[in-house]
């Protein structure tokens, strides 16, 4: 494509706004150069790979780029088998750590299914780490400029020398600085280096007092800067072994740069590979921050946009448009005032396709549907004509010459103004003459004008359709609002009387006007208020349409809600019914237990009875009880009492009565419940059924221990004993009961 067509579309602005989403300079450099691709196969992959990537971010949040160091140089030099400086080997290692994180950042042992990935998957992959490497140059490396004493034994053992050498030269000056033969040369009482040479300041009067050698001057002349004769072997000592220290540390960065010759390839391989995922993923988050979809794209030819807004113009003031061409017509001209919006919907059109052949998501609804054109011609504004001196009409023709000239079928042209700056009559018949021709090639039109002759050439040509923006007569202002189907009315008559002019002078211009040209005119109005009123209607009955869905959303979401606060209900209560059952059956078993001195006919009975309390708990335990019958529960439960109470009055040896088992319970509970290491849902679920038994068996005060931990688990346990009805009050344990750890509780 023309990169100047690129220019009037204002697709620049856009790569320059996705560049600055990203976040290294190799990622930025790529999105300069983005360009937009016109094969559907690439089209499709590119979109993937911003579809997979937007996914990511929701699910995984930002990719760990950050600001790479520029390795190129080092690259250059290593493939000359060069040696690196402390600071280019600091560099290579942060650029292998941020590889690693990167691919780290995908393939961590997150529960996400990967295979939903596998355009990223195969990007994430080729992602070259070496951990040994990386490890290795920050062992050696503090900072840009130092080299670790533990590098080498070499380093370690000579570094270790130079400070006892260099304490040595400082005890020996400061006894000189602090002797009273020499302390009234001394200029100040300290020690310096000068020329990498140990030093101290003396008097410029008292220099040859002091036997050694001068290596400085200071700039007022009163103080020359000594080394005494005592510390010079010395110091040649430390020259020596800082010269041997440079050899050493030069091997050093010898070693580690070899390190790195073999795998120069992998390494250029990641910095390309890196630029490509910041550019994927600045493409993702800009297409979130811009309302973007993933557009459809369609084998028919047709584009159906739905909402779509320029994407440079602020959310807020933006009007929305709705455009389709390539089902029933392949040519639309759209009519109207010039401040009407009919530039800016070409552009809009255009930049938009450009945006998704790029691979980013376009700021339109959902279901809107393009297709892959092999190019998109312009001829929009006349910037043209400015730069190379032609009259507006030549630089629209010199555009429509290059357009006619390589146009193919599956080609779009998105032309403005045609047929403008020439004579009214030659420019409509050019216009629609222009227009035939693309149309019998096969390929698609989107054109612009404000003549009469356009319009009605639309009404009756078969592959043609209007469009028109709205107008708001009574306010004089356009709507933005494109109609489909409305050829643009003229509204000089009406605007003219809405502003005031004389009646005399509408009356003569229209008594101009030939009964054909009224006619037309009047067609063309009853048209434009026709379809108007049928676009409100329908706008009308979508709105209603999104009620009446939302409604429904909201009754199923109710109904789903009812049904899961039932069957929650139902469980509760099975879990009741089991639980009297047992506490039924325990107490049958401590009531024969005490019935020694009962009949057989009585102790008969008491079994019978236990063995019907079993009966009823492995039907409710059964997978095939579908209900439960609380009516045959509650019959059995008085059932049991009568009996219970007919054995108490037979015998006063068992003083056993039902009351859920509320004796045996207390003999049973703990007074303690210990929940440390289970979520707060899962710890809430067993201390709600542990409340209910400390309850029934009627044993206050509990001790909760949740641990200290974060504090989370103990907040969500707080949270939901201030409402549960079986608790009175509750505080934290005290020094020797457990403190933050523990929660005690008392009961009502």
């Amino acid at each position: 494509m023309n990169t100047k067509f690129l220019k009037t579309l204002e697709y620049i602005e856009i790569v320059n706004k996705v560049s600055t989403y990203c976040k290294t300079y190799i990622g930025k450099e790529t999105a300069i150069k983005l360009t937009p691709s016109f094969d559907k196969n690439t089209v499709i992959n590119l979109l993937k790979l911003t579809e997979e990537a937007v996914s990511l971010l929701y699910r995984k949040g930002n990719i760990p780029l950050s600001d790479l160091p520029d390795i190129s140089l080092s690259i250059k030099k290593l493939e000359s088998d060069g040696i690196l400086s402390i600071s280019a080997l600091l560099n290579i290692a942060r650029f292998l750590k941020i590889s690693r994180e990167v691919k780290e950042y995908f393939f961590s042992t997150e529960n996400i299914d990967l295979s939903i990935y596998p355009k990223l998957s195969d990007i994430f992959e080729v992602i070259y780490t070496n951990k040994n490497i990386e490890s290795k140059i920050f062992s050696v490396i503090l900072d840009e400029s130092t080299i670790s004493d533990t590098a080498s034994p070499k380093l370690n053992n000579i570094r270790r020398q130079t400070k006892k050498l260099e304490q040595d030269i400082k005890d020996k000056l400061n006894s000189f600085i602090h002797s009273s033969a020499y302390s009234k040369y001394i200029m100040e009482p300290i020690i310096t280096i000068r020329e990498n040479r140990y030093v101290i300041p003396i008097k410029e009067e008292y220099k040859s007092q002091v036997k050694g050698f001068i290596h400085d001057i200071s700039s007022s002349g009163s103080t020359v800067f000594i080394e005494p004769i005592s510390v010079f072997d010395l110091n040649n000592e430390i020259t020596n072994l800082k010269v041997e220290e440079e050899l050493e540390i030069e091997r050093i960065l010898a070693e580690l740069s070899s390190m790195l010759y073999d795998y120069i390839p992998s390494i250029k391989s990641n910095l390309s590979t890196l630029g490509d995922l910041d550019l994927i993923f600045a493409k993702a988050k800009y297409s979130i921050d811009t309302d973007g979809i993933l557009p459809n794209i369609n084998d028919e030819k047709y584009i159906n946009l739905i909402s779509a807004r320029h994407p440079l113009i602020s959310k807020e003031t933006v009007v929305p448009i709705n455009l389709s061409i390539g089902k029933d017509y392949t040519s639309l001209v759209i009519t109207g005032p010039n401040t009407g919006g009919k530039t800016a919907s070409l552009k809009t059109t255009g930049l938009l396709l450009l945006m998704a052949y790029s691979g980013i998501y376009i700021p339109a609804k959902e279901n809107s549907s393009i297709y892959v054109f092999d190019n998109i011609f312009v001829d929009i504004g006349d910037e043209q004509s400015i730069q190379e001196n032609l009259s507006t009409f030549s630089s629209h023709i010199s555009n429509i010459v290059e357009i006619t000239n390589n146009i193919t079928p599956n080609s779009l042209a998105l032309l403005d103004e045609l047929g403008s700056g020439t004579d009214p009559i030659e420019g409509a018949n050019l216009a629609i003459s222009i227009l035939d021709y693309l149309y019998k090639t096969g390929s698609t039109t989107i054109s612009t004008t404000h003549y009469q002759e356009l319009k009605n050439y639309c009404l009756v040509t078969p592959g043609f359709e209007n469009a028109s923006f709205e107008f708001d007569l009574e306010n004089l202002k356009p709507t933005y609002k494109l109609l489909i189907g409305i050829p643009g009315k003229s509204n000089a008559f009406a605007i003219s009387k809405k502003l005031g002019l004389n009646k005399e002078i509408l009356g003569r211009a229209n008594s101009l006007m030939t009964k054909k040209d009224i006619s037309i005119e009047e067609l063309m109005k009853n048209i434009y208020d026709n379809k108007l009123e049928i676009e409100k209607e329908k706008e009308n009955i979508e709105k209603n349409s999104k009620q009446i869905e939302a409604l429904r959303k909201s009754l199923e979401a109710q109904s789903e809600n009812q049904k899961e606060k039932q069957d929650k209900i139902l469980e509760k209560a099975r879990n009741e019914a089991k639980q009297i059952l047992e506490d039924a059956k325990e107490e049958a078993n401590l009531v024969i237990r005490k019935l020694n001195n009962l009949d057989k006919k009585d102790l008969s009975t008491a079994n019978n009875l236990r063995n019907e309390l079993n009966d009823k708990l492995k039907d409710l335990n059964s997978d095939s009880s579908n209900s439960l019958n609380l009516e045959s529960l509650k019959e059995l439960n008085d059932k049991f009492s009568l009996k219970n109470n007919k054995l108490n009055n037979s015998n006063h040896k068992s003083s056993v009565t039902f009351s859920k088992n509320s004796k045996f319970k207390a003999q049973n509970i703990s007074s303690e419940i210990n929940v440390i290491g289970q979520t707060v849902d899962e710890a809430i679920f067993v201390i709600d059924k542990y409340l209910d038994d400390c309850a029934i068996a009627k044993l206050s005060p509990v001790r909760i221990v949740h641990g200290k931990g974060t504090g989370k688990l103990r907040e969500g346990i707080h949270k939901f004993l201030k409402t549960n009805p079986h608790v009175k009050s509750f505080r934290l344990g005290t020094f020797g009961e457990g403190e933050m750890g523990v929660t005690i509780v008392e009961l009502k």
